[in-house]
């Protein structure tokens, strides 16, 4: 680490001491709450998808759904971030709490697909406040030693809510009505709400004058975002990747990362400070959770296709394979303090990053078509793998900076963690789809041929098929692992500058 990045340290330590609550029990309780929402509102729209097309209509365009949401959230992850070290974590968590329940209400009273696609927006305007703050808020609570706890608490929600999700949202849709499944968040936002109003105190600001917000460079980060995830999201779906509006909408998203840069240059306050790539640990970081979630998409997006048409499961069964992971996950999270407290946070890291590497280039070798506790003991070993890799690494980078640079820092390994998701589901698609074509004579993508298949009633030549494009997707999984091991052992510094609590 230079000098100069040790200055910055030293001044960033003495801004201003953490959060304080007067019953942290409570403030934790309003956080996983919290987290719960963001969570369980990932998953449990999907299983109520038919009864909601059914009632609206809309099904060319549904999958807006779940594109218009996501994207609001990963735009507005940098913009939340910097306000929160600005203004305070307090107003921002409750700002998008609200906002997030103004939403969930507006969708419970949508009138046709349209409406509910631009309510789910809302949704994820609020959204992007819920994760990124309550990522920043558990450091800001917790001294370096006590962390892993309140890590480990939040990683059991998300584990929770994979599993427990698509089965409420079924349960709600097909024994009440889909509207009760953007109804219930509003008695549980209300019970956090209450909690963080009631109980969370952070210390008075010292003044320093009228605080600069960059409002330019917050429009133009949510415009570069915007359109760029859009052509990835829609590239190879509503249109051709080589098409007139991929063309367009790249280019225009190239043209305004350009005013991004400009922009953010002149900017007092930034939205996204130049320091965050120019430290080398979050510099690094960001990389390797990128790369985590350009990964993370083989499982969650693939792995319950395999089951289904290759392994012949039905979709319960096939759903157990594949949330495995999301019981080893948070319990290897929990651990891996005993870890990284002996060998520190980038060797953990390592570790647990170079054996998920194996696990994803093993997948390809498993017998054709095999048993399903073949792949669900693959999965349990990369859930296992991956906790020993994201949690060190989101700890160990918020330990390097103090509180007026903790939220800008998580916000932008949130961001590009979702921004590799969105890229990985875009690029992965298109392998899928390729390899599928190339076996079958160019006879559709994956979509196409396995809608409406269950495991006996796939045509041997297409299970082969579909095991083909998982095992290709696996395969860049694994190289995206690689490069994540690559970036650290690379980038990262051998020992964190974690700063003194």
């Amino acid at each position: 680490m230079d000098q100069g990045e040790t200055g910055i340290r030293a001044e960033v330590a003495r801004e201003r001491p953490p959060a304080s609550t007067g019953r942290r029990g409570a403030v934790v309780a309003a956080l996983m709450l919290t987290m719960a929402l963001a969570a369980l509102d990932a998953t449990v729209v999907s299983t109520a998808v038919p009864q909601i097309v059914g009632d609206l209509g809309g099904f060319s365009y549904f999958s807006w759904l779940f594109s218009g949401y996501l994207l609001a959230v990963t735009v507005t992850l940098p913009v939340y971030g910097k306000l929160s070290d600005t203004f305070g974590r307090k107003p921002v968590l409750v700002a998008g709490a609200a906002v997030f329940l103004l939403g969930s209400l507006l969708c419970a009273g949508a009138w046709n697909m349209g409406a509910l696609i631009a309510f789910r927006i809302v949704q994820g305007l609020g959204g992007g406040a819920l994760q990124g703050t309550v990522q920043t808020l558990a450091a800001d609570l917790y001294p370096l030693k006590e962390r892993p706890k309140i890590q480990a608490k939040l990683s059991t929600v998300w584990a929770v809510s994979a599993v427990a999700g698509p089965g409420l949202g079924g349960v709600l849709a097909a024994y009440a009505d889909w509207r009760w499944i953007f109804l219930v968040n509003l008695p549980i936002g209300a019970v956090a709400l209450w909690l963080i109003v009631r109980h969370l105190h952070e210390p008075q600001r010292e003044s320093a004058g009228r605080p600069r917000i960059d409002w330019a460079g917050a429009c133009a980060v949510f415009a570069c975002g915007g359109v760029l995830l859009t052509a990835l999201v829609q590239g190879g779906v509503a249109w051709p990747w080589l098409s007139a509006p991929s063309v367009a909408l790249f280019g225009a998203g190239l043209a305004l990362a350009g005013v991004v840069v400009v922009v953010e240059r002149g900017a007092a306050e930034p939205i996204i400070p130049g320091w965050v790539w120019r430290r080398r640990t979050i510099a690094a970081v960001n990389l390797a959770l990128g790369a985590l979630g350009l990964l993370m998409v083989a499982p969650s997006v693939f792995l319950p296709t395999y089951a289904q048409s290759v392994l012949g499961l039905a979709p319960v069964a096939a759903g157990f394979v594949l949330s495995v992971w999301t019981l080893s996950w948070p319990v290897s999270a929990a651990l891996s303090q005993h870890v990284y407290r002996r060998i520190g946070f980038r060797n953990t890291a390592l570790l647990g990053i170079g054996t998920a590497t194996l696990i994803l280039f093993a997948f390809p070798f498993l017998p054709y078509p095999g048993a399903a506790w073949q792949p669900a003991l693959l999965m349990l070993l990369l859930g296992a793998a991956l906790g020993l890799f994201q949690l060190p690494l989101i700890v160990g980078v918020q330990s390097t900076v103090g509180w007026a640079e903790r939220g800008t820092t998580t916000a932008s390994v949130l961001f590009c963690r979702q921004t590799g998701q969105t890229v990985g589901a875009s690029v992965f698609g298109a392998v899928a789809n390729g390899v599928l074509a190339s076996r079958l004579g160019g006879a559709g993508d994956l979509d196409a041929v396995t809608r409406g298949l269950d495991g006996d009633g796939v045509p041997e030549a297409t299970r082969r098929a579909i095991a083909d494009a998982v095992h290709a997707v696996y395969v860049g999984a694994g190289c995206a692992a690689a490069l994540a091991f690559l970036v650290l052992l690379l980038v990262a510094p051998r020992r964190f500058p974690v700063l003194k609590d």
